[in-house]
Parts: C-alpha cells; structure tokens; sequence
C-alpha cells in the first residue's frame, strides 16, 4: 500500500469516527471553507441530478457554512427531526485514489452507515467521492459529493448519515 493511499484511508477513517462519536468542531474542521457538499436525487432509476443549483438536491451545502448551520440546529435544540440524535457507524470501503492537479486527491468511496434511534436500527449505503488537498500532514475536504443507493427511506435523512 503506498503511503499516499494510507494517508487518505487514514483520513477517511478520522472523518468517519468523528462523526459517530458526535465531536462536530472536529468534524466540522476537517471541511475546507469552501469545501461543497452535495447529495443529490434520483431523477429516475438510474439517473440521479447533476446540477444542483437547478435541480433537486437531497442535501446540498454550497460551502462550509451550510454544515455549521446544521451543526449549530443540532446543539440548540433546534432540529426537531434529529433529536434525540441517532447512535451511527459509519463504514468505508474499496477507497480508489486519483492525483489531480494542484496536488489534489479525488477519493472514490463505498459506503454505509448503520444508526439507531428510538430503539430501531436502519442503514443508509452508496459511492462518495471526495476532492482533498493537503493541509499540513493530512487533508482537507474540498468537495464531498455523495450518491444515496437507497434513498426510498423512512427516515430523515442529514448529514451524519453519510
């Protein structure tokens, strides 16, 4: 295994433990400003929205501060639909990495997240792709697209599903 694909597995796994175990700042830091994040929806079985400024988005946060406000409705109390927060595991699988310019890492990823809330569990499972820069000795999140596979759910859906 090289140490660039050790290194952004490495990464992947901290994002994803972060988010279990509800430590947001955390998390929340590991986001460029910038960074994009994008679920979209399914326009029919196998087609799902490309652009999500005209068409339907699951979620969609044009910059970090979408995840902050998510994150500040979470602490306050004020999401309803998420509280009390479910327990999560996040799981990530066949990580393929491809160089890009400016020093950037595109990851390609298989995903699942297991939670349980109000006594029931269910699971969430897709692709993700994830355009990273170096930042020091690790990463940061420029752009997390993620692709739902089962999005005929009963549940809410937000981020930390993912």
């Amino acid at each position: 295994m090289s140490q660039l694909q050790h290194s952004v597995e490495q990464f992947l796994y901290l994002k994803s433990e972060l988010c279990d175990e509800q430590q947001w700042d955390d998390y929340i830091g590991l986001f460029d400003p910038q960074s994009v994040f994008h679920v979209p929806q399914w326009d029919s079985e196998h087609v799902y929205t490309k652009d999500p400024a005209r068409e339907m988005s699951l979620i969609y946060y044009a910059d970090r501060a979408g995840l902050e406000d998510r994150v500040f409705r979470l602490r306050t109390g004020k999401s309803a639909a998420s509280t009390p927060l479910p327990r999560t595991m996040h799981q990530i699988s066949n990580v393929r990495l491809t160089e890009k310019a400016d020093s950037k890492i595109e990851a390609a990823v298989n995903w699942s997240t297991l939670y349980t809330r109000h006594g029931m569990t269910d699971y969430f499972y897709g692709r993700a792709n994830y355009v990273l820069h170096p930042s020091g000795d690790s990463w940061k999140i420029a752009r997390k697209h993620v692709l739902l596979l089962n999005d005929t759910i009963n549940a809410v859906l937000d981020f930390y599903h993912l």
